[in-house]
């Protein structure tokens, strides 16, 4: 698989803070990476970092080989980059039809045809397609995020701790969605809950205050219960 994105010591400062000191990390075409860490590591301004949100102030991110360290937001979403912050950020005033059509880059064929495939993988925004973004419950908020990112034709999302303050039947729905949507575009996820992760992770990242400290598959952090217990305090 060829890589899509790559992260190379990238720095970043907020005011006065240090907060990302060396992030390196690559995510693969047609996978899911985590990145993991304490809170407070890094993780959500590395997602910002890379949408552009948060300037890096040194290293490089390369999207299909093209350095958009310094690009605008704007420019990084046409490339075709998707981002669910943490707050999901939906308009609560428009109805999720709104939403949706709001988040549009471009109104094509192709693109009703994946707002079609959005509404069967969440059946719940279909629905309430006329109903207020701010009326819905926090699991039907958290599918209009993701279904408003996976809309257009993003090569890649970013998806900020999709299943925090869920139940855990509505986590396993956002884990199916997740896992389907993997099937047509490529996912790096910030998730707190491990047994998520480890369940829909390819590779993981481990974030330590604003550093990478290491990565690999997923499959063999599962069985590392030293690495879990020192950065993730489990184990």
């Amino acid at each position: 698989m060829n890589n899509l994105l790559k992260l190379n010591q990238l720095q970043t400062h907020i005011g006065q803070y240090h907060i990302l000191q060396g992030i390196e990390f690559e995510a693969k075409e047609g996978e899911v990476s985590v990145l993991l860490g304490r809170n407070g590591a890094g993780k959500t301004t590395t997602l910002k970092t890379i949408m552009g949100l948060t300037p890096a102030s040194n290293g490089s991110i390369l999207f299909e080989e093209k350095d958009i360290t310094k690009r605008k937001p704007y420019d990084i979403a046409n490339l075709g980059i998707g981002y669910v912050p943490e707050d999901q950020g939906i308009f609560s005033e428009l109805t999720v039809e709104e939403n949706i059509k709001v988040a549009m880059r471009r109104e094509t064929e192709e693109i009703y045809e994946k707002q079609a495939y959005v509404l069967e993988l969440f059946p719940d925004l279909k629905k309430f397609w006329k109903k207020a973004g701010g009326h819905l419950s926090g699991g039907q908020k958290q599918m209009l995020a993701m279904a408003r990112a996976f809309v257009n034709d993003s090569k890649l999302l970013l998806i900020d701790e999709p299943s925090k303050g869920l139940a855990p039947i509505v986590v396993e729905k956002v884990m199916e969605a997740i896992t389907e949507m993997k099937k047509k575009t490529t996912i790096i996820l910030v998730e707190q809950n491990f047994i998520m992760a480890s369940r829909i992770g390819d590779t993981y990242t481990l974030i330590d205050d604003g550093k990478t400290v290491h990565s690999g598959l997923m499959t063999d952090l599962i069985g590392d219960e030293k690495l879990k217990r020192k950065y993730l305090g489990i184990g």
